[in-house]
Formats: C-alpha cells, structure tokens, sequence
C-alpha cells in the first residue's frame, strides 16, 4: 500500500489519437516543487487537431514562441525527476508522450512514469470523480494544463486518501 503523497505528472498533446505529440508536461512533487514546460514541436511532428488546442488553449504560434527544445525539456525533467516514480491518471497516453520526447530527444529517460491506479485503493477510485470534480468547483482559476492538471490530481489522491481513511 502507498503511503505519503504521489509525485504526479500531466501531459498535454497536439491531439487525441496516435500521431500526436507532447506540446506541454507538468509535474509537482510530493515536497510541492513544480516543474512545467511548453515543448517546441519536433521537425516533422505536424499533427494538430483543433479539439486538443480547444481544451488545452495552447496554439501552434505559442508554442513556436514560447516552447523550448525537446532535448532541454527532456534534460531538464532527468534533473528534476532523477531516479524517482512519477504518477499519471491518463497513463496509457501520457507514457508514451514521455517516451517520444525522450526518443526524439536522444536522452535516457532517468525516471519512472507509472499509472496512477496502481496506488489508489478501491475506497478513493470509488470517490475519485466526485472529490476531482468538487476540488475544481473550489478552483478561483480552472485551466486544462499541464501543471493545473498534475496539481489538481495529487490534490484529488490526498483528499480521497483523507477521506477513506
């Protein structure tokens, strides 16, 4: 059984299906640190929907302005993320999103990206909706990124694990 508070990661992509990219990763550590980046996209990487840019509200020109190289992105989560497990509640796309920008990178990825499930007992996924759902109510600014996403759910994993104790 998991004890303590989850590292989380959270990943925004140019689309839903299998030719979509990272274009943003946030992660906040159980000590509260907070790691989040714009990814330029690579060469070559041209798959864009606008139903993804409508949730996320990140466009292609923020992106060419803002966004930093994956291989900056990729060194800089090694540094901020090395040798620990880091959780995900969209484990089947955020994974491999983590994997692309690190294959495209060319550099190791020197941590762990695990499903969010395989901590959470059947008491908190039981309530998890309902207490996500309540906690963004509760949110004076409510934005589908990266970081809010990655902060929303550990806040979700501590309040449920609160809440069935």
């Amino acid at each position: 059984m998991f004890r303590g508070v989850p590292n989380v990661i959270d990943v925004e992509a140019s689309g839903f299906g299998g030719h979509s990219y990272p274009i943003e990763v946030g992660v906040v550590l159980a000590c509260g640190a907070r790691y989040c980046s714009l990814i330029k996209p690579a060469e070559g990487w041209i798959f864009w929907t606008e139903e993804a840019e409508g949730v996320h509200h990140i466009s292609r020109d923020i992106l060419a302005q803002h966004g930093k190289p994956l291989d900056v992105v990729a060194q800089e989560l090694n540094d901020f993320l090395l040798d620990q497990t880091v959780y995900s509640d969209g484990w089947v796309v955020d994974s491999p999103w983590v994997h692309l920008l690190f294959d495209v990178a060319h550099i190791p990825q020197a941590f762990k990206v695990s499903p969010l499930e395989i901590i959470l007992t059947e008491p908190q996924m039981e309530i998890w909706h309902e207490t996500k759902d309540k906690l963004l109510q509760d949110c004076e600014h409510k934005r589908h990124r990266a970081s809010f996403d990655a902060s929303i759910i550990q806040k979700t994993f501590i309040k449920t694990a609160e809440l069935t104790q």
